[in-house]
C-alpha cells in the first residue's frame, strides 16, 4: 500500500501540482494540514489538488479549521475531511485530528487544541489504523530550529496504546520529510514535497 503523504502546502499552488501528477502512484493520498496561510486561502491548494482522482484523507492544519477546509472540499468526491473522526477507505481504516496541538503560540488565528482536547478527540480511533494529525507525537519529529520539541503528548500517548500502521503528520517545518519508529508505527512528518510511504497490507 503506497500512500503520497503532504503538509504544510500554505497556499503553494506549485507544490499542489507536482502532488496531482504523483498522486496517480499512490493508493492514498494524505494531506496533514495547513493548506492556507493564517487562514486565508485555503481554496487556492484545494482548488489544484482537486484534480486527485486517487481516495484522499485530509485534516485542518493550525492555518484553517474544519469547517473552512470542509468548505473548500464539499464538492471533491474523492476527499475525505476528517476531525476528531475516521472512515474506512477500501478495507483502510483512517483517523483524523487536525490543529495545532498543543496550543501554538501564534494567536487568535491559530487553530488549536490543548492537550485534553486532543485526547478526546483521539478516544475513539481504532488500533491499526492510518492516524493523520497535523501535530507530530511529542519527541519524534516535532523538534523546532532550536531544537525544542513542540509535539503532542496526547498524539504520543494513542500511538503507544493503539499502534497505529502508520502517523502521518506536519506542523514543525524543520522535521519535514523525516521519520521515526515508535513502537512498530512509522511517524511521518510529510511536508509540501511530499513523501511516498509504503506499507504492508493488510499492516498487522
Amino acid at each position: 500500500m503506497r500512500l503520497l503523504c503532504f503538509s504544510d502546502l500554505h497556499r503553494d499552488v506549485i507544490a499542489a501540482e507536482k502532488l496531482v501528477d504523483r498522486a496517480r502512484e499512490a493508493d492514498f493520498v494524505i494531506g496533514a494540514g495547513d493548506f492556507a496561510t493564517r487562514r486565508i486561502g485555503v481554496a487556492d491548494t484545494i482548488d489544484v489538488l482537486k484534480q486527485i482522482q486517487t481516495p484522499v484523507v485530509l485534516v485542518p492544519g493550525n492555518g484553517e479549521s474544519f469547517d473552512e477546509l470542509h468548505d473548500a472540499c464539499k464538492d471533491w468526491q474523492q476527499a475525505r475531511v476528517l476531525h476528531g473522526t475516521g472512515c474506512e477507505i477500501n478495507g483502510q481504516s483512517f483517523w483524523g485530528v487536525g490543529g495545532g496541538i498543543p496550543v501554538t503560540p501564534f494567536g487568535d488565528w491559530s487553530y488549536d487544541f490543548d492537550e485534553e482536547q486532543a485526547e478526546k478527540m483521539l478516544a475513539d480511533c481504532p488500533v491499526g489504523a492510518i492516524l493523520v494529525v497535523h501535530s507530530p507525537p511529542i519527541d519524534t519529529v516535532d523538534h523546532d530550529q532550536s531544537g525544542q520539541i513542540r509535539g503532542s503528548r496526547a498524539i504520543r500517548d494513542a500511538v503507544e496504546r493503539l499502534s497505529p500502521a502508520a502517523v502521518i503528520c506536519g506542523h514543525i517545518h524543520s522535521d519535514w520529510e523525516k521519520s521515526v519508529i515508535l513502537g512498530t508505527t512509522i511517524i511521518q512528518n510529510a511536508g509540501p514535497k511530499g513523501v511516498m510511504v509504503e506499507l504492508d497490507f493488510p499492516p498487522h
